[in-house]
């Protein structure tokens, strides 16, 4: 269905060595794309684009620190280098190194929390808007959380980061929609990687949350992946500044 083919266009995908990510970025490819992918480590970066793309012509391996601006302006860069353009953004890549209450927080985990999960997103948006308004337009889809919409217990930082994502999605969705430069949100809710291994790993978490949900389960990647292709192309052409929860229904 020609809504949903990317081909011809490049996608650059931050945290995508594993995880939501790396099925996001198989999926783009799937679908036509060409993609970057990018996270901290070189050598599973590289595993993870064999797995993807054995060939090595449409998907390519850029690592890079996501709280670290000079590491985000050398991804921008590479990866025009090689395909000449960027027309789809997703700002996956996040951190959590706190589990407790708010006010137990030391300010370096406050600030290594806000550089990945907001700063990074950020400045990756103002890089790659020059090119997405030469190619006529683009697509930046920001991954959140539930918890940016509602304070997850003992996760407070965390939360609070989503919930500026959410809103940073907001404005840029304002300021860019003249250049045809759609911003969007996805929240997920519990999807079982390896990120969020301590909360679905947990019997009596996990069961709880489980018994919270419509939908009986606990997500997975390709709950995610359907949703980030249908904001990368056509399909989602009217829709910016949207705030999409894929989270069993358990925000309802």
């Amino acid at each position: 269905m020609d809504i949903f083919n990317l081909t011809g266009k490049v996608a650059l995908i931050t945290g995508a060595s594993k995880g939501i990510g790396k099925d996001m970025a198989r999926v783009f490819y799937e679908a036509g794309a060409s993609v970057v992918i990018s996270s901290r480590n070189q050598e599973v970066l590289d595993e993870a684009a064999k797995e993807i793309d054995p060939s090595g012509n449409r998907v390519k391996a850029f690592a890079a620190n996501s709280g670290k601006m000079e590491d985000l302006k050398q991804l921008v860069q590479s990866s025009l280098e090689v395909f000449g353009k960027i027309d789809i953004l997703v700002n996956n890549a996040a951190t959590n190194p706190v589990f407790g209450p708010v006010l137990n927080t030391e300010v370096s985990a406050f600030d290594k929390i806000m550089n990945v999960n907001v700063k990074g997103p950020f400045e990756l948006c103002k890089l790659v808007n020059s090119s997405m308004k030469e190619a006529g337009g683009g697509s930046i889809i920001n991954i959140s959380s539930i918890g940016g919409i509602t304070p997850e217990p003992m996760l407070g930082i965390y939360s609070v980061s989503k919930s500026a994502l959410i809103s940073l999605t907001k404005v840029l969705a304002k300021e860019l929609g003249a250049d045809n430069i759609r911003v969007n949100v996805i929240c997920p809710g519990l999807i079982k990687t390896k990120f969020s291994e301590a909360l679905w790993s947990n019997d009596a978490i996990s069961n709880h949350m489980i018994s919270q949900l419509p939908i009986s389960r606990i997500g997975t990647e390709k709950d995610i992946s359907g949703l980030a292709l249908f904001l990368a192309g056509e399909a989602s052409a009217y829709c910016t500044g949207a705030v999409f929860t894929a989270d069993g229904g358990y925000t309802i």
